[in-house]
């Protein structure tokens, strides 16, 4: 009990105690400079800059970009801004990326898909469409109705795994399901003989057998 007493005990008590809120202090104040908690920057609207000076309005307020894809848009120069994430008026803090998509000076190409008499019209329409291309109406020609039977760009035939600009509109060739003459099918005559009927022959030597009673007929 005299020890409760003790200087000694009372200062190190104390100099613990401060040190656990010196610690407390310290975390919940460092973290928050850490994070810059309380601290927002509106992200500027980049849509249509040059990459360049995007990349300068970012940097001014503490961002970063990064260019993360590239479109194509003919009405647009190349090296412009298309898209952005975080979009404009998102509150950030210093030191976030900003990614951005960029216009391409050229349309991109693509390679033409396995459909040429292998799909149908509306499979062959749901691919094309999906990479992006652009369809005009189709061509009939002669053939399995709505069947693809080749792929036209700016007239000229296009298959498997060529490269066509995106840009570029295509054609189907599908089947209106009519056949030419000759593919008509001829019939022959058979010359396999019928069995079970004389012939003009046969019917003399029929006469010539006499019908005898029940038992079959007299071979004398």
């Amino acid at each position: 009990m005299g020890k409760l007493g003790s200087r000694y005990l009372w200062g190190n008590l104390l100099a613990m105690a401060l040190v656990v809120v010196a610690l407390a202090l310290g975390v919940k104040y460092g973290l928050a400079l850490y994070t810059h908690h309380g601290e927002g920057i509106k992200v500027p609207n980049l849509s249509k800059m040059t990459s360049h000076d995007a990349r300068l309005l970012l940097e001014s307020d503490g961002l970063v970009m990064m260019v993360s894809d590239s479109g194509y848009n003919k009405k647009l120069p190349a090296d412009c801004i298309l898209a952005q994430t975080p979009g404009a008026g998102t509150q950030v803090k210093r030191g976030h990326i900003i990614y951005v998509s960029v216009n391409a000076p050229s349309s991109p190409s693509f390679a033409i898909p396995d459909i040429v008499d292998n799909s149908s019209y509306r499979e062959a329409e749901a691919r094309l469409s999906a990479l992006g291309f652009r369809l005009l109406p189709p061509k009939y020609v002669e053939g399995e109705k709505d069947w693809v039977y080749g792929i036209l760009s700016r007239g000229r035939r296009v298959g498997t795994g060529d490269m066509v600009s995106i840009g570029t509109p295509l054609t189907l060739l599908v089947g209106n399901g009519r056949y030419g003459d000759d593919e008509d099918i001829s019939y022959m005559e058979s010359e396999t003989p019928v069995y079970g009927l004389p012939d003009a022959e046969d019917e003399a030597d029929v006469d010539d057998f006499e019908e005898m009673p029940q038992g079959g007929f007299d071979h004398e």
